[in-house]
Protein backbone atom coordinates (compact mmCIF):
# COMPACT_ATOMS: atom_id res chain seq x y z
CA UNK A 1 0.00 0.00 0.00
CA UNK A 2 1.59 3.20 -1.19
CA UNK A 3 1.27 5.71 1.62
CA UNK A 4 3.06 8.86 0.25
CA UNK A 5 3.10 11.24 -3.06
CA UNK A 6 4.96 14.29 -3.89
CA UNK A 7 2.67 17.67 -4.91
CA UNK A 8 4.59 20.57 -6.44
CA UNK A 9 8.19 18.88 -5.91
CA UNK A 10 7.01 18.47 -1.67
CA UNK A 11 6.97 14.54 -0.68
CA UNK A 12 4.32 13.62 1.65
CA UNK A 13 4.33 10.77 3.58
CA UNK A 14 1.51 9.45 5.54
CA UNK A 15 1.81 7.20 8.52
CA UNK A 16 -1.72 4.89 7.45
CA UNK A 17 -4.82 4.75 5.89
CA UNK A 18 -6.19 6.45 9.07
CA UNK A 19 -4.80 9.44 8.58
CA UNK A 20 -5.18 9.25 4.85
CA UNK A 21 -8.56 9.14 5.00
CA UNK A 22 -8.13 12.29 7.85
CA UNK A 23 -6.35 14.75 5.84
CA UNK A 24 -8.57 13.45 2.48
CA UNK A 25 -11.05 14.80 3.91
CA UNK A 26 -12.77 18.60 3.02
CA UNK A 27 -12.18 20.92 5.67
CA UNK A 28 -14.65 20.11 8.51
CA UNK A 29 -13.99 22.52 11.61
CA UNK A 30 -14.83 18.44 13.99
CA UNK A 31 -11.37 17.11 11.97
CA UNK A 32 -9.50 20.24 12.65
CA UNK A 33 -11.02 20.11 16.84
CA UNK A 34 -9.59 16.54 16.83
CA UNK A 35 -6.56 17.66 15.63
CA UNK A 36 -6.53 14.95 12.80
CA UNK A 37 -7.17 17.58 9.60
CA UNK A 38 -4.68 18.47 6.64
CA UNK A 39 -2.60 21.56 7.64
CA UNK A 40 -3.28 23.16 4.38
CA UNK A 41 -5.11 22.61 0.86
CA UNK A 42 -1.54 21.18 -0.41
CA UNK A 43 -1.81 18.44 2.33
CA UNK A 44 -5.35 17.78 1.18
CA UNK A 45 -4.73 17.17 -2.01
CA UNK A 46 -1.93 14.62 -1.67
CA UNK A 47 -3.83 12.79 0.79
CA UNK A 48 -6.31 12.46 -2.07
CA UNK A 49 -3.70 11.99 -4.53
CA UNK A 50 -2.63 8.65 -2.20
CA UNK A 51 -6.52 8.15 -1.38
CA UNK A 52 -7.70 7.87 -5.07
CA UNK A 53 -4.44 5.14 -5.91
CA UNK A 54 -5.58 2.77 -3.30
CA UNK A 55 -7.91 -0.41 -4.00
CA UNK A 56 -10.53 -1.50 -2.02
CA UNK A 57 -9.32 -4.57 -1.04
CA UNK A 58 -6.39 -1.91 0.71
CA UNK A 59 -8.85 0.23 2.72
CA UNK A 60 -10.35 -3.62 3.67
CA UNK A 61 -7.59 -5.68 4.73
CA UNK A 62 -6.42 -2.37 7.04
CA UNK A 63 -9.46 -1.65 8.94
CA UNK A 64 -9.30 1.62 10.51
CA UNK A 65 -11.66 0.56 13.61
CA UNK A 66 -10.45 -3.74 13.52
CA UNK A 67 -13.64 -5.80 13.62
CA UNK A 68 -12.24 -7.63 16.68
CA UNK A 69 -12.36 -4.21 18.77
CA UNK A 70 -16.03 -3.04 18.11
CA UNK A 71 -19.10 -3.88 17.33
CA UNK A 72 -20.17 -1.61 14.67
CA UNK A 73 -17.39 -2.97 11.86
CA UNK A 74 -18.30 -6.43 12.73
CA UNK A 75 -21.65 -5.48 11.53
CA UNK A 76 -20.13 -3.96 8.47
CA UNK A 77 -18.01 -6.85 7.82
CA UNK A 78 -20.59 -9.17 8.09
CA UNK A 79 -22.84 -6.88 5.79
CA UNK A 80 -20.43 -7.36 2.78
CA UNK A 81 -21.58 -9.60 -0.42
CA UNK A 82 -18.48 -11.50 -0.50
CA UNK A 83 -18.79 -12.63 -4.37
CA UNK A 84 -19.39 -8.83 -5.52
CA UNK A 85 -16.44 -7.40 -3.49
CA UNK A 86 -14.21 -10.70 -5.00
CA UNK A 87 -15.15 -9.05 -7.91
CA UNK A 88 -14.05 -5.30 -7.47
CA UNK A 89 -11.15 -5.91 -5.06
CA UNK A 90 -8.56 -4.65 -7.04
CA UNK A 91 -10.61 -1.53 -8.18
CA UNK A 92 -8.91 1.58 -7.35
CA UNK A 93 -10.77 4.30 -5.12
CA UNK A 94 -10.70 6.23 -8.12
CA UNK A 95 -12.20 3.62 -10.33
CA UNK A 96 -14.95 3.38 -7.94
CA UNK A 97 -15.73 7.15 -8.16
CA UNK A 98 -15.99 6.95 -12.24
CA UNK A 99 -17.97 3.91 -12.52
CA UNK A 100 -20.41 5.64 -10.08
CA UNK A 101 -20.43 8.42 -12.38
CA UNK A 102 -20.74 6.85 -15.67
CA UNK A 103 -23.10 6.24 -18.04
CA UNK A 104 -22.72 2.64 -17.79
CA UNK A 105 -23.70 2.38 -14.12
CA UNK A 106 -27.01 2.84 -13.88
CA UNK A 107 -29.59 2.40 -10.60
CA UNK A 108 -29.26 -1.28 -10.81
CA UNK A 109 -26.20 -1.79 -11.79
CA UNK A 110 -25.00 0.38 -8.50
CA UNK A 111 -28.05 -1.24 -5.99
CA UNK A 112 -25.62 -4.51 -7.32
CA UNK A 113 -21.96 -3.00 -6.49
CA UNK A 114 -23.27 -1.36 -3.16
CA UNK A 115 -23.40 -4.81 -1.62
CA UNK A 116 -19.67 -5.67 -1.90
CA UNK A 117 -18.56 -2.26 -0.74
CA UNK A 118 -17.93 -1.53 3.01
CA UNK A 119 -18.95 1.88 5.13
CA UNK A 120 -15.14 2.70 4.38
CA UNK A 121 -15.18 1.72 1.06
CA UNK A 122 -18.31 4.79 0.67
CA UNK A 123 -16.03 6.89 2.70
CA UNK A 124 -13.14 7.19 0.44
CA UNK A 125 -15.31 7.50 -3.22
CA UNK A 126 -16.84 10.24 -1.39
CA UNK A 127 -13.66 12.40 -0.10
CA UNK A 128 -12.98 11.99 -3.96
CA UNK A 129 -16.42 13.91 -5.23
CA UNK A 130 -17.28 17.26 -5.72
CA UNK A 131 -20.81 18.59 -4.80
CA UNK A 132 -21.90 18.14 -7.91
CA UNK A 133 -20.22 14.81 -8.42
CA UNK A 134 -22.66 13.99 -5.14
CA UNK A 135 -25.33 15.15 -6.41
CA UNK A 136 -25.04 13.08 -9.95
CA UNK A 137 -24.48 10.06 -8.35
CA UNK A 138 -26.97 9.98 -5.71
CA UNK A 139 -29.56 11.23 -8.21
CA UNK A 140 -29.26 7.78 -9.93
CA UNK A 141 -30.26 5.80 -6.87
CA UNK A 142 -34.09 5.37 -5.62
CA UNK A 143 -34.77 3.04 -2.37
CA UNK A 144 -38.35 2.86 -1.90
CA UNK A 145 -39.21 1.62 1.62
CA UNK A 146 -42.61 0.81 2.68
CA UNK A 147 -44.42 0.95 6.23
CA UNK A 148 -48.03 1.77 6.02
CA UNK A 149 -47.20 3.69 2.91
CA UNK A 150 -43.92 3.67 0.35
CA UNK A 151 -42.29 6.43 -0.36
CA UNK A 152 -39.09 6.95 -2.34
CA UNK A 153 -40.35 6.88 -5.90
CA UNK A 154 -38.96 8.42 -8.67
CA UNK A 155 -40.38 12.27 -8.84
CA UNK A 156 -41.50 11.87 -4.88
CA UNK A 157 -39.71 14.16 -2.64
CA UNK A 158 -41.08 12.95 0.80
CA UNK A 159 -41.76 14.66 4.17
CA UNK A 160 -41.57 14.06 7.58
CA UNK A 161 -43.73 16.86 9.56
CA UNK A 162 -42.19 17.85 13.59
CA UNK A 163 -45.17 19.25 15.39
CA UNK A 164 -42.61 19.40 18.45
CA UNK A 165 -44.14 21.56 21.55
CA UNK A 166 -42.04 23.15 24.53
CA UNK A 167 -43.84 21.09 27.10
CA UNK A 168 -45.36 18.31 25.01
CA UNK A 169 -49.08 19.88 25.17
CA UNK A 170 -51.29 17.45 23.34
CA UNK A 171 -53.45 20.24 22.04
CA UNK A 172 -50.06 22.11 21.03
CA UNK A 173 -48.31 18.81 18.51
CA UNK A 174 -52.35 18.88 17.30
CA UNK A 175 -52.22 22.42 16.41
CA UNK A 176 -48.71 22.17 14.37
CA UNK A 177 -49.46 19.18 13.03
CA UNK A 178 -52.55 20.04 11.66
CA UNK A 179 -51.14 22.97 10.27
CA UNK A 180 -48.25 20.84 8.40
CA UNK A 181 -50.44 18.46 6.92
CA UNK A 182 -52.37 21.48 5.97
CA UNK A 183 -49.28 22.02 3.21
CA UNK A 184 -49.40 18.71 2.25
CA UNK A 185 -46.57 17.56 4.72
CA UNK A 186 -46.53 14.28 6.68
CA UNK A 187 -46.45 11.82 4.01
CA UNK A 188 -43.05 10.02 5.08
CA UNK A 189 -43.90 10.14 8.99
CA UNK A 190 -45.48 12.35 11.86
CA UNK A 191 -42.74 12.20 13.85
CA UNK A 192 -42.62 13.95 16.92
CA UNK A 193 -39.80 15.01 19.31
CA UNK A 194 -40.77 14.47 23.46
CA UNK A 195 -39.31 16.88 25.90
CA UNK A 196 -40.01 14.30 28.56
CA UNK A 197 -38.47 10.77 27.83
CA UNK A 198 -41.36 8.79 30.36
CA UNK A 199 -42.98 5.79 28.59
CA UNK A 200 -46.66 7.80 29.58
CA UNK A 201 -45.60 10.76 27.20
CA UNK A 202 -44.61 8.68 24.63
CA UNK A 203 -48.04 6.77 24.88
CA UNK A 204 -49.63 9.83 24.83
CA UNK A 205 -48.49 11.33 22.17
CA UNK A 206 -48.57 7.89 19.68
CA UNK A 207 -52.01 7.82 20.71
CA UNK A 208 -52.94 11.42 19.88
CA UNK A 209 -51.36 11.03 16.38
CA UNK A 210 -53.10 7.34 15.78
CA UNK A 211 -56.34 9.17 16.18
CA UNK A 212 -55.56 11.92 14.09
CA UNK A 213 -54.68 9.63 11.26
CA UNK A 214 -57.45 7.19 12.00
CA UNK A 215 -60.36 10.05 12.12
CA UNK A 216 -59.08 11.77 9.09
CA UNK A 217 -57.78 8.21 7.18
CA UNK A 218 -53.92 9.88 6.38
CA UNK A 219 -51.63 7.12 4.99
CA UNK A 220 -48.89 8.06 6.60
CA UNK A 221 -47.24 6.20 9.89
CA UNK A 222 -46.60 8.18 13.22
CA UNK A 223 -43.39 7.97 15.86
CA UNK A 224 -42.38 9.52 18.98
CA UNK A 225 -38.38 10.48 18.78
CA UNK A 226 -37.37 9.17 22.05
CA UNK A 227 -34.90 6.92 23.29
CA UNK A 228 -35.38 3.26 21.92
CA UNK A 229 -35.55 2.04 25.42
CA UNK A 230 -38.81 4.22 26.42
CA UNK A 231 -40.31 3.58 23.25
CA UNK A 232 -40.20 -0.50 23.86
CA UNK A 233 -41.83 0.68 27.15
CA UNK A 234 -44.78 2.53 25.57
CA UNK A 235 -44.93 0.14 23.22
CA UNK A 236 -45.45 -2.74 25.62
CA UNK A 237 -47.57 -0.57 27.27
CA UNK A 238 -50.12 -0.60 24.13
CA UNK A 239 -49.37 2.33 22.91
CA UNK A 240 -49.45 2.26 18.76
CA UNK A 241 -46.14 2.71 17.18
CA UNK A 242 -45.76 2.33 13.48
CA UNK A 243 -42.34 2.79 13.47
CA UNK A 244 -39.54 2.72 16.39
CA UNK A 245 -36.47 5.22 16.52
CA UNK A 246 -32.74 5.76 17.74
CA UNK A 247 -30.49 7.74 16.94
CA UNK A 248 -26.92 5.92 15.91
CA UNK A 249 -22.93 6.77 16.65
CA UNK A 250 -20.33 5.06 13.83
CA UNK A 251 -18.67 3.07 16.87
CA UNK A 252 -19.32 0.39 19.48
CA UNK A 253 -18.40 3.18 22.08
CA UNK A 254 -20.87 5.77 20.40
CA UNK A 255 -23.72 3.84 20.60
CA UNK A 256 -22.76 3.40 24.44
CA UNK A 257 -22.54 7.14 25.05
CA UNK A 258 -26.04 7.07 23.03
CA UNK A 259 -27.54 3.97 25.55
CA UNK A 260 -28.23 1.65 23.12
CA UNK A 261 -25.86 -1.83 22.09
CA UNK A 262 -26.57 -4.33 18.48
CA UNK A 263 -28.04 -6.58 21.64
CA UNK A 264 -31.13 -3.86 22.18
CA UNK A 265 -31.85 -2.54 18.82
CA UNK A 266 -32.31 -6.55 17.97
CA UNK A 267 -34.20 -6.61 20.76
CA UNK A 268 -36.28 -3.34 19.79
CA UNK A 269 -36.76 -5.16 16.37
CA UNK A 270 -38.01 -7.97 17.33
CA UNK A 271 -40.70 -6.10 19.48
CA UNK A 272 -41.73 -3.99 16.47
CA UNK A 273 -42.36 -7.23 14.27
CA UNK A 274 -44.51 -8.82 17.09
CA UNK A 275 -46.52 -5.32 18.63
CA UNK A 276 -46.22 -2.73 16.33
CA UNK A 277 -48.74 -1.44 13.95
CA UNK A 278 -47.66 -0.86 10.88
CA UNK A 279 -47.93 -3.09 8.17
CA UNK A 280 -43.87 -2.86 7.26
CA UNK A 281 -41.81 -4.43 6.67
CA UNK A 282 -39.35 -1.56 7.20
CA UNK A 283 -40.05 -0.32 10.82
CA UNK A 284 -37.04 1.74 11.32
CA UNK A 285 -36.20 5.11 11.87
CA UNK A 286 -32.62 5.84 12.18
CA UNK A 287 -31.68 9.61 12.79
CA UNK A 288 -27.67 10.43 12.39
CA UNK A 289 -24.99 13.16 12.16
CA UNK A 290 -21.78 14.17 11.76
CA UNK A 291 -19.40 14.73 14.75
CA UNK A 292 -21.64 13.09 17.23
CA UNK A 293 -18.45 10.32 17.79
CA UNK A 294 -16.25 13.23 18.42
CA UNK A 295 -18.52 14.39 21.37
CA UNK A 296 -18.46 11.49 23.12
CA UNK A 297 -14.63 10.82 22.74
CA UNK A 298 -15.13 7.50 20.97
CA UNK A 299 -14.08 8.30 17.06
CA UNK A 300 -10.89 7.08 17.68
CA UNK A 301 -8.87 9.37 15.39
CA UNK A 302 -11.03 8.69 12.18
CA UNK A 303 -12.60 11.30 10.58
CA UNK A 304 -16.44 12.95 11.26
CA UNK A 305 -17.15 11.36 7.22
CA UNK A 306 -15.94 7.88 7.47
CA UNK A 307 -17.89 8.00 11.42
CA UNK A 308 -20.92 8.78 9.40
CA UNK A 309 -20.42 6.34 6.49
CA UNK A 310 -19.84 3.74 9.51
CA UNK A 311 -23.22 4.42 10.94
CA UNK A 312 -25.14 4.28 7.74
CA UNK A 313 -23.43 0.24 7.87
CA UNK A 314 -24.87 -0.49 11.07
CA UNK A 315 -28.46 1.39 10.03
CA UNK A 316 -28.32 -1.12 6.56
CA UNK A 317 -28.57 -4.21 9.25
CA UNK A 318 -32.31 -3.19 9.86
CA UNK A 319 -33.74 -2.44 6.41
CA UNK A 320 -34.96 0.83 7.72
CA UNK A 321 -38.23 2.61 6.24
CA UNK A 322 -36.20 6.30 6.73
CA UNK A 323 -32.81 7.02 7.89
CA UNK A 324 -31.75 11.35 8.06
CA UNK A 325 -28.71 12.99 8.97
CA UNK A 326 -29.43 16.32 11.07
CA UNK A 327 -26.54 18.00 9.12
CA UNK A 328 -26.25 21.30 11.00
CA UNK A 329 -27.40 20.50 14.82
CA UNK A 330 -24.50 19.58 16.55
CA UNK A 331 -23.10 23.31 15.83
CA UNK A 332 -20.29 25.04 14.76
CA UNK A 333 -17.58 22.60 16.76
CA UNK A 334 -18.27 20.06 14.26
CA UNK A 335 -19.27 22.09 10.62
CA UNK A 336 -18.41 25.76 11.42
CA UNK A 337 -20.42 27.61 8.23
CA UNK A 338 -22.74 27.14 5.19
CA UNK A 339 -19.72 25.78 2.99
CA UNK A 340 -18.97 22.97 5.47
CA UNK A 341 -22.85 22.29 6.05
CA UNK A 342 -23.71 21.83 2.83
CA UNK A 343 -21.20 19.90 1.82
CA UNK A 344 -21.91 17.32 4.75
CA UNK A 345 -25.42 17.27 3.87
CA UNK A 346 -24.20 16.27 0.28
CA UNK A 347 -21.98 13.96 1.67
CA UNK A 348 -24.36 11.81 3.97
CA UNK A 349 -27.02 11.91 1.27
CA UNK A 350 -24.88 10.35 -1.12
CA UNK A 351 -23.20 7.84 1.31
CA UNK A 352 -26.69 6.73 2.45
CA UNK A 353 -27.90 6.33 -0.62
CA UNK A 354 -25.47 3.86 -2.21
CA UNK A 355 -25.48 1.76 0.98
CA UNK A 356 -28.75 1.45 0.04
CA UNK A 357 -30.86 3.36 2.84
CA UNK A 358 -34.02 5.43 2.18
CA UNK A 359 -31.56 8.59 2.76
CA UNK A 360 -33.71 12.05 3.58
CA UNK A 361 -31.65 15.09 5.70
CA UNK A 362 -32.70 17.75 8.38
CA UNK A 363 -31.98 20.66 6.50
CA UNK A 364 -30.91 22.94 9.74
CA UNK A 365 -28.43 24.51 11.39
CA UNK A 366 -28.04 26.12 15.29
CA UNK A 367 -28.48 30.29 15.79
CA UNK A 368 -24.60 30.51 16.64
CA UNK A 369 -23.36 28.89 13.12
CA UNK A 370 -22.43 30.93 10.54
CA UNK A 371 -25.61 29.69 8.94
CA UNK A 372 -28.79 31.30 7.51
CA UNK A 373 -32.05 30.47 5.88
CA UNK A 374 -30.78 31.97 2.68
CA UNK A 375 -28.23 29.27 2.90
CA UNK A 376 -30.77 26.40 3.98
CA UNK A 377 -33.19 26.99 0.98
CA UNK A 378 -29.78 26.51 -1.08
CA UNK A 379 -29.10 22.92 0.29
CA UNK A 380 -32.90 21.80 0.56
CA UNK A 381 -32.91 22.62 -3.35
CA UNK A 382 -29.38 20.66 -3.67
CA UNK A 383 -30.67 17.79 -1.99
CA UNK A 384 -34.14 17.31 -3.79
CA UNK A 385 -32.43 17.46 -6.96
CA UNK A 386 -30.24 14.55 -6.13
CA UNK A 387 -33.57 12.83 -5.35
CA UNK A 388 -33.60 12.83 -1.29
CA UNK A 389 -35.90 10.65 0.11
CA UNK A 390 -37.45 13.04 2.65
CA UNK A 391 -36.91 16.80 4.29
CA UNK A 392 -38.50 17.62 7.50
CA UNK A 393 -40.87 20.41 8.30
CA UNK A 394 -41.05 22.33 11.11
CA UNK A 395 -43.79 25.60 11.90
CA UNK A 396 -42.00 28.63 10.13
CA UNK A 397 -38.87 26.46 10.15
CA UNK A 398 -38.21 27.32 13.68
CA UNK A 399 -38.76 24.76 15.83
CA UNK A 400 -39.35 25.97 19.56
CA UNK A 401 -38.59 23.04 21.69
CA UNK A 402 -35.47 21.65 20.41
CA UNK A 403 -34.27 25.48 19.68
CA UNK A 404 -32.87 25.29 16.05
CA UNK A 405 -33.78 25.93 12.45
CA UNK A 406 -35.06 23.74 9.90
CA UNK A 407 -37.38 24.09 6.43
CA UNK A 408 -41.15 25.33 6.95
CA UNK A 409 -44.03 23.49 6.01
CA UNK A 410 -43.97 25.99 2.64
CA UNK A 411 -40.17 25.36 2.34
CA UNK A 412 -41.18 21.78 1.03
CA UNK A 413 -44.31 22.95 -0.85
CA UNK A 414 -41.37 25.33 -2.63
CA UNK A 415 -38.81 22.48 -3.42
CA UNK A 416 -41.55 20.35 -4.77
CA UNK A 417 -43.17 23.00 -7.20
CA UNK A 418 -39.76 24.54 -8.03
CA UNK A 419 -38.23 20.84 -9.11
CA UNK A 420 -41.69 19.21 -10.34
CA UNK A 421 -41.87 16.90 -7.63
CA UNK A 422 -44.90 15.09 -5.99
CA UNK A 423 -45.94 13.79 -2.29
CA UNK A 424 -45.87 10.12 -1.98
CA UNK A 425 -48.38 8.55 -4.01
CA UNK A 426 -50.91 7.53 -1.68
CA UNK A 427 -50.23 10.71 0.17
CA UNK A 428 -51.47 12.77 -2.72
CA UNK A 429 -54.56 11.03 -3.29
CA UNK A 430 -55.80 11.61 0.50
CA UNK A 431 -54.50 15.26 -0.23
CA UNK A 432 -56.55 15.63 -3.13
CA UNK A 433 -59.31 13.88 -1.35
CA UNK A 434 -59.33 16.62 1.37
CA UNK A 435 -59.19 19.18 -1.64
CA UNK A 436 -55.46 20.43 -0.27
CA UNK A 437 -54.00 19.18 -3.64
CA UNK A 438 -55.09 19.27 -7.13
CA UNK A 439 -52.94 17.94 -10.47
CA UNK A 440 -50.06 18.14 -8.49
CA UNK A 441 -50.17 22.05 -6.99
CA UNK A 442 -51.60 23.38 -3.67
CA UNK A 443 -54.76 24.45 -3.69
CA UNK A 444 -56.40 28.25 -2.25
CA UNK A 445 -57.43 26.34 1.03
CA UNK A 446 -53.29 24.88 1.39
CA UNK A 447 -51.71 25.95 4.55
CA UNK A 448 -55.21 26.56 6.31
CA UNK A 449 -55.22 24.34 9.27
CA UNK A 450 -58.88 25.26 10.18
CA UNK A 451 -60.38 22.46 7.56
CA UNK A 452 -59.18 19.90 9.85
CA UNK A 453 -61.76 21.55 12.77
Amino acid sequence: MITKTTVLGQTYQFRDLKEIFAKANEDKSGDQLAGIAAEDSRERVAAKQVLADLTLADIRNHPLLPPEEDEVSRVIEAGINEKIYSEIKNWSVSELREYLLSHQAGESEIRRISRGLSSEMIAATTKLMSNLDLITAAAKIRNITHCNTAIGQQGVLASRVQPNHPSDSIQGIKAALYEGLSYGIGDAVIGVNPVIDTSDSVKDILLMTKEVMNKWEIPTQNCVLAHVSTQMRAIRQGAPADLIFQSLAGSEAGNQAFGIDVALLDEADELMRKEGTSTGPNIWYFETGQGSELSSEAHFGIDQLTMEARCYGLARKYQPFIVNTVVGFIGPEYLYDSRQVIRAGLEDHFMGKLHGLPMGCDVCYTNHMKVDQNDMDNLGILLSAAGVNFVIGVAMADDVMLNYQSTSFHDIAAFREVLGLRPAPAFEKWLEKMGIMEHGKLTAIAGDPTIFM
